[in-house]
């Protein structure tokens, strides 16, 4: 039911829909200094007061939750679903082509933007669902509440600050992922790990090492400095060793010190083997260099064997593993740093829902600590996952297939959404599978056509869960 309706409402409203989107686009959201009224920064408050706004002009009961959080409320009933997305967006480069980052443009039926795909198109088809249920004067039973966050990309803070304000719906979906229905959430282990010792003035020597900038993401950079080691000898191991990591190295001597470069592929955390990491490969290169002993290189080379490259598996570190419903385990070691006294390092693992702290926390510990190196985390976060055969995913399944006529199937997945510490709490759209969206990298894009058949699908979700 309804169907016919939802089809005729959207292509009357395509075009105001797509251009409250780019509203929210030309906002500039990302984490920024906290100010008064203003709990992550000027941007994040901005991008929340516009949606807010939005609402108003629906007729949505609108409500400000501190400006963490604002809500959109279809009726004044008992809340039968929420629909959880965020205005927050990861920061911008300056290699954008299509348009600038905050200049939505619209090219080939593509809306180029930051935050069209990641979240804020996301987050206002959900919005316009709701719209579109109240405009067509569907009789509803229960509530359904839009919930727009702004801090999801950096911790997601605010929504820990709404639910202890709230209590959760008995059904939630998030638009912050992929169709058609994200039912299982890999739990994650996350840590840094240090070293320190006494300078050693042996040559050859490394001198530092830095590559990555950010936990959850595959770095395609890396950088160290050698001292004591010919020019000729580093640029044959690099020629060697870029064929066989599927990273490019170079070398340079500059001040009396031979300067080596990485350069990889980035990718998400989540999916490791997506990229092609520049900071294990360029501690592996470093590992087989004939540096003089010393504590430091010992500890450097441990590294290595913990996590050499193209290992995303963890089978080195002995927690590989994979289950039935959510796959298997995967770990990216994404941030080192090295000097002369010293070494940091960062892993992100994204584990199995087998997974437990004897299986993949005391075996890392117990690694490191062989190694004379301390773990800095030893809180695992762990998996989520709504059954398949729920009524509630049969419904999203439902209205899925009903709208794109595509067999409607539940996936695991890596990452992490607003939803993974809700009960009955899914991702639910809004890209597809098979397109790159570009989401947290330059020209990121949503195909507008999907965003329409987005909306459409979650009002049918809306529909047939509120009545």
């Amino acid at each position: 039911m309804y169907q016919k309706q939802l089809e005729e409402y959207f292509a009357a409203h395509r075009d105001e829909m797509i251009e409250d989107i780019c509203t929210l686009i030309r906002i500039r959201s990302d984490r920024q200094e906290p100010k008064p009224g203003m709990p992550f920064g000027e941007g994040p408050a901005r991008a929340l007061e516009a949606a807010m706004e939005i609402g108003r002009r629906m007729g949505m009961k609108v409500t400000d939750y501190d400006h963490y959080v604002a809500t959109f409320d279809l009726n004044e009933k008992e809340r039968g679903l929420d629909i959880l997305a965020h205005l927050d967006v990861v920061p911008v480069g300056d290699d954008w082509t299509k348009t600038g980052p905050f200049e939505p443009k619209v090219i080939d039926g593509r809306l180029y933007g930051r935050g069209s795909a990641d979240d804020k198109g996301p987050a206002m088809a959900g919005l316009w669902a709701a719209k579109a249920v109240k405009d067509l004067g569907v009789a509803l039973s229960k509530n359904c509440r839009v919930i727009l966050g702004s801090d999801e990309e950096s911790g997601s803070s605010d929504i820990a600050h709404y639910y202890k304000l709230e209590r959760e719906a008995p059904a939630t979906f998030s638009p912050d992922a992929d169709f058609p229905v994200i039912n299982v959430e890999k739990g994650s282990y996350s840590s840094d790990f240090t070293a320190q010792w006494e300078e050693d003035t042996k040559l050859p020597r490394i001198v530092s090492v830095q590559g990555g900038f950010r936990r959850n993401v595959i770095p395609d950079k890396a950088e160290a400095v050698l001292e004591g080691i010919g020019l000729e000898k580093i640029l044959a191991t690099c020629k060697d060793y870029s064929k066989r990591s599927g990273v490019a190295f170079s070398a340079e001597e500059k001040d009396g010190k031979i300067r080596v470069s990485a350069q990889g592929t980035a990718a998400h955390a989540s999916m490791p083997e997506a990229g092609a990491n520049a900071v294990t490969a360029m501690v592996e290169f470093l590992s087989k260099l004939p540096m003089a002993e010393s504590e430091g290189f010992s500890k450097l080379c441990a590294v290595a064997r913990i996590f050499p490259h193209g290992d995303w598996a963890g089978k080195a570190a002995g927690i590989q593993m994979a289950d039935e419903i959510s796959g298997p385990l995967t770990i990216a070691f994404s941030v080192f740093t090295y000097d002369l006294t010293s070494l940091t390092g960062i892993f992100d693992s994204r584990v199995s829902l087998c997974a437990n702290n004897q299986n993949v926390r005391d075996m890392l510990v117990k690694d490191f600590g062989a190694a004379g190196m301390r773990l800095g985390n030893l809180q695992m976060r762990p998996g989520h996952h709504v059954p398949a055969d729920s009524p509630f995913i049969r419904t999203l399944l439902r209205c899925y297939e009903q709208y794109t006529g595509k067999e409607g199937k539940c996936i695991a997945i890596g990452g992490g959404t607003y939803t993974h510490n809700l009960q009955n709490g899914v991702a639910f759209g809004c890209a597809d599978l098979e397109v790159d969206n570009h989401m947290h990298g330059a020209d990121e894009f949503a195909i507008v056509d999907q965003l329409i058949l987005s909306a459409k699908i979650f009002a049918q979700a809306i529909i047939d869960l509120c009545q």
